[in-house]
């Protein structure tokens, strides 16, 4: 179990792939560290609201922004948690490794982190194609969060979709575009 810090506002975030920006944080941060060719990046699992969930997925996935600091070959990653709720927040906790990708789930309430000590079973998709692709598309939350993310494996960046409006349906939709022959993980929230 991990011990969260307190409440606080953050003002400058570092990325070294998203460069600098500022931005205001007002929540709870914690840090891990990864040890040579891992790397994890972690997601708030949020609950669509209910005048939402007729037409909506029922979970959404937000990435959470973080700052990285080197240490030898060891990386410090210290994540931001904004506004977190105060009944506490679900996490999925990916580390990319060179051929796998280890799957942890986490709870963060009050000023604990609780982190899964057996990486969780789950169903996800290798998507890989030789010809150049659009993967399906995907709806949209009223506040334009999407229920599904696809990542490179070998740079842990997501896979930005192109949004846009289906005129048949009047609904907000994403699709991605994915590169030949390359491998991406997707995974979405659901319950079964």
């Amino acid at each position: 179990m991990y011990s969260g810090k307190k409440r606080t506002t953050i003002h400058m975030i570092k990325n070294k792939k998203r460069g600098n920006k500022m931005e205001s944080f007002e929540g709870k941060h914690f840090s891990i560290t990864d040890p040579k060719d891992v790397n994890t990046v972690i997601y708030r699992i949020n609950k669509t609201e209910k005048e939402f969930l007729k037409d909506s997925p029922k979970f959404t996935v937000e990435r959470l922004d973080y700052m990285e600091e080197l240490n030898g070959e060891l990386k410090k990653k210290t994540f931001f948690v904004d506004h977190p709720s105060p009944d506490g927040e679900q996490l999925v906790i990916l580390s990319f490794g060179k051929d796998k990708v280890v799957v942890n789930t986490g709870i963060m309430e009050e000023e604990k982190l609780r982190i899964s000590k057996k990486p969780m079973p789950v169903k996800f998709n290798t998507l890989y194609s030789e010809e150049e692709s659009v993967y399906k598309e995907f709806k949209y939350t009223p506040n334009l969060k999407r229920p599904i993310s696809i990542i490179d494996p070998e740079t842990t960046e997501e896979i930005k979709p192109i949004v846009y409006l289906d005129k048949e349906t009047n609904e907000v939709k994403g699709k991605c575009k994915l590169k030949p022959y390359k491998s991406y993980f997707a995974f979405e929230i659901r319950e079964d």
